[in-house]
């Protein structure tokens, strides 16, 4: 999925939003993520997951094409980890008929 149909989706959802203000809803909390994640700050959404920054030291490292070394900076790197009931989802169709109904119940309980 994409912003554009994520917008559309948004207003789709929403029938009393104009396609402006579906856009502008889906910029400020995309905007309020990255700023969160610019500052440091961990962002949590609720059975769908966690963004953080990790940060990787600056090393030393060799140029595949010439062999040479060069140093390579340090750098931040934003993770996501999923939630339990996006876990739940993302491997609902590996799982067992039984465990089926307990993805079931996490769903109807993410959604409240």
């Amino acid at each position: 999925m994409i912003r554009s149909e994520l917008i559309a989706r948004v207003v789709q959802q929403n029938p009393h939003l104009t396609g402006e203000e579906g856009e502008a809803i889906v910029r400020a909390v995309l905007c309020r993520i990255g700023d969160a994640l610019a500052a440091g700050d961990r962002v949590e959404l609720r059975d769908f997951g966690m963004f953080s920054v990790r940060s990787s030291e600056a090393r030393t490292s060799r140029n595949p094409r010439t062999g040479k070394q060069v140093t390579v900076p340090a750098r931040a790197h934003v993770q996501f980890r999923p939630g339990k009931a996006m876990q739940a989802r993302l491997n609902l169709k590996r799982a067992d008929p039984e465990p089926e109904a307990e993805v079931q119940r996490l769903l109807r309980t993410a959604s409240r």
